[in-house]
């Protein structure tokens, strides 16, 4: 059963909890569109950075913690446009709908319509972002979840093939300027990146890729979460062909899925979809043969 009540939560009065008997997560209201907890009942898979908790207003980009909204490619003044306004909560039938204001910077409207599942630890998050420029923006929808420390990301990488068979390149790795290949949180296998966040190393650390299965996974403290995502071949994405991207420092570790570059026109829209999913009893892998035999099963389960 699914249910949804308003509640107060770290210092913002005006939040909503959804819940079934699996899982829970709140959405806040006094600022974003923000998905600040999401887990196990009494759990938070979700990171939050406690000194921001409960602030609102002013014109300093906050991190908050949780789940937001970007739009790519990336850049000082319309990615760190400030999420520190009310924004509006609807209900529906099926789901709840949490509107910003357009973005006075931008010109930019971001929405997010999230559905819970009535009896399964399993989350739909559809990411809207509408055009009310005069003009025509080319944007990529970018989702980022913050998550909690101590944790390893898994990024699949695309079917291997052999040598002379497979001659031409499948795919990309995209490093920014302060990536480190030999950084000891990267564990390199030959189909899967595993990325670890270790609270002991706060230098950042990023790499996207190209990932045409469609899906990333986090594992920590022995729970599996999971997000899917549509990866369009052929399309262009941003950051030289990234569907998806992982950051990390000292505090949190990112997931962040992104969709084709798209050429909005004014008053119009592009969407994106997150599913995610969460497990208990899974450990943590340490190579490509660990999540073969314990993540990849989830998923074939989830597909068949």
């Amino acid at each position: 059963m699914n249910r949804v009540a308003e509640i107060a939560y770290q210092g913002w009065p005006n939040c909503y909890r959804l819940w079934n008997d699996l899982v829970e997560l709140i959405i806040t209201t006094d600022v974003g569109p923000r998905l600040i907890r999401f887990g196990f009942i009494g759990d938070n898979e979700l990171a939050e950075f406690p000194a921001q908790l409960g602030q609102t207003g002013g014109n300093e980009f906050r991190v908050y913690g949780g789940h937001r909204l970007w739009h790519a490619p990336e850049s000082k003044e319309r990615t760190y446009s400030p999420d520190n306004s009310p924004v509006t909560l609807e209900q529906k039938a099926e789901c709840v709908r949490v509107i910003q204001a357009t973005e006075t910077m931008t010109g930019i409207q971001k929405e997010m319509e999230i559905s819970l599942s009535p009896t399964d630890a399993h989350l739909r998050i559809l990411h809207r972002l509408r055009n009310h420029n005069l003009w025509a923006v080319e944007l990529s929808v970018w989702a980022l979840t913050a998550m909690a420390p101590g944790g390893t990301a898994v990024i699949p990488l695309p079917p291997r093939g052999p040598h002379p068979e497979h001659l031409l390149p499948s795919s990309t790795l995209t490093v920014w300027p302060y990536t480190d290949l030999s950084d000891p949180r990267l564990t390199w296998g030959r189909k899967y990146v595993l990325f670890h966040q270790d609270s002991n190393r706060p230098s950042p650390q990023k790499i996207g890729a190209s990932v045409p299965d469609g899906w990333a996974a986090y594992v920590r403290d022995g729970h599996l979460f999971v997000k899917t995502f549509r990866h369009i071949p052929g399309a262009t994405y941003p950051d030289f062909g990234s569907s998806f991207e992982a950051y990390t420092d000292g505090e949190i570790l990112e997931l962040e899925t992104l969709s084709p570059l798209t050429r909005v026109e004014p008053g119009g829209m592009v969407e994106h979809t997150e599913s995610w999913f969460l497990w208990r009893g899974v450990p943590t892998p340490r190579g490509d043969d660990d999540v073969d035999g314990t993540v990849l099963p989830k998923l074939t389960r989830l597909r068949s």
